[in-house]
């Protein structure tokens, strides 16, 4: 039998997914609570291991980011499902990136909520066609359209090193570097997807696959 963990900050939610669950007799709800930061406490006061599989809301309303979520359940060892209503194909995309294992929609039957589940459980990937299909089509991921230079300077940059550092590593001047940096946010900026800040540069790169995924748990 399966453990799993419910987070979603809409107690109806919770209970009518832990019922499912009991009735199912295939996963055992270990933790139901509204944020990942209730998760992590339970987890230390208990001395309970890491659950199998964490059921998570993709929008919680205690401020945090699916990005900082689902990165933090994974460091911290559990498998993550998305449970979410199908129009934010932007933030599904932020899961998918920070390592959630797949998606399913709260208007989904509980049968293939449970189903999703056991598949995660069995550490097998599940058929995100339909919402691979919404990603591809929402224009808040456009391609910025980085030349390579831009791109390894992103990658540098993004990931901890300082601009001086980046153009010493890349054998070019500090202005030239800095231009770099400027016309990569120009870009981002350009097709909706602007990243004022060195942590938002991150976030672009690693949806863009130019940093791995791990990248963003550093941040912060």
């Amino acid at each position: 039998m399966s453990t799993v963990a419910l987070i979603d900050d809409h107690e109806s939610v919770r209970l009518g997914l832990e019922a499912a669950c009991l009735r199912d007799g295939a996963q055992e709800v270990v933790f139901s609570g509204a944020t990942v930061k209730e998760y992590l406490a339970w987890r230390s006061a208990s001395g309970s291991r890491p659950v199998d599989v964490v059921v998570l809301d993709l929008t919680l309303g205690d401020g945090t980011t699916v990005t900082e979520n689902v990165a933090t359940l994974v460091a911290d060892g559990a498998s993550v499902v998305i449970h979410s209503v199908a129009d934010r194909p932007a933030a599904v995309r932020e899961a998918l990136v920070a390592g959630a294992a797949g998606v399913v929609s709260k208007s989904s039957a509980l049968d293939d909520v449970l189903e999703a589940i056991s598949t995660v459980a069995r550490g097998e990937a599940l058929n995100n066609v339909e919402w691979a299909s919404a990603v591809d089509g929402d224009r808040d991921f456009a391609d910025a359209q980085l030349s390579s230079r831009e791109r390894e300077v992103l990658r540098l940059y993004a990931t901890g090193l300082p601009l001086k550092a980046v153009a010493e590593r890349l054998g070019v001047a500090y202005s030239t570097a800095k231009e770099n940096v400027t016309r990569i946010r120009v870009k981002y900026v350009e097709v909706g997807r602007p990243a004022p800040t060195k942590v938002d540069l991150l976030r672009r790169a690693v949806e863009d696959g130019i940093v791995a995924p791990e990248g963003l748990t550093s941040v912060g």
